[in-house]
């Protein structure tokens, strides 16, 4: 059995499918029996994300398992994550500062969205959210991330979802560089190399 996650991302895919049912919702109003034929019915083009570089992203059919024995290799685990943490630190001191893990942080889209539009929360709130979340690392309380503590965090943080997921079949739009996308690349050398 497989299940569709209708992560916020995902949604984003189907915006213009939704758009266009709301352009259909107008036409009839404006006395068209057709909605095919309404002079509303336009491409709904929208850019719904600033422009920036785009991720590569890919779908992927993953399980829990598929996460939990990610985690348990590692070997393979240690050096993802180690490679990670050195893109994350810019200052090369081995620590991650909040500022450096903000903008890993902010990728983890930790507010809902409506079809791909981003809710705005009130800035005072999307800080403590941040704040929270680097907290979670830092468990020494320091003010700064080691790099046991990102893996021991990264770690508890993939087994949790691992759990969420459970042992059903999800299809998930995955960026091609996070550890999800990791585990699912993982799980396909070795069943090729089996």
């Amino acid at each position: 059995m497989l299940r569709k996650f209708g992560f916020t991302d995902f949604a984003t895919l189907f915006y213009d499918d939704f758009r266009m049912l709301n352009l259909f919702d107008k036409s009839k109003t404006t006395g068209h029996k057709n909605p095919l034929s309404s002079p509303f019915l336009v491409p709904a083009r929208v850019n719904i994300t600033p422009k920036k570089k785009k991720k590569k992203m890919s779908v992927e059919v993953l399980d829990g398992a598929t996460i939990l024995n990610f985690v348990q290799d590692k070997e393979a685990f240690h050096v993802l994550v180690c490679d990670r943490f050195a893109h994350l630190d810019t200052n090369h001191d081995g620590l991650l500062s909040y500022a450096e893990m903000l903008k890993e942080l902010q990728c983890l889209r930790v507010f809902e969205t409506h079809f791909g539009i981003d809710v705005k929360p009130e800035p005072s709130e999307l800080a403590r959210v941040y704040e929270s979340l680097f907290d979670q690392f830092d468990h020494d309380s320091n003010g700064t991330v080691d790099l046991e503590e990102f893996e021991a965090e990264t770690e508890r943080m993939l087994v949790a979802v691992a759990n969420g997921l459970g042992f059903l079949p999800v299809q998930m739009v995955l960026e091609e560089d996070s550890f999800l996308k990791k585990a699912v690349d993982r799980e396909l050398m070795t069943k090729v190399a089996a």
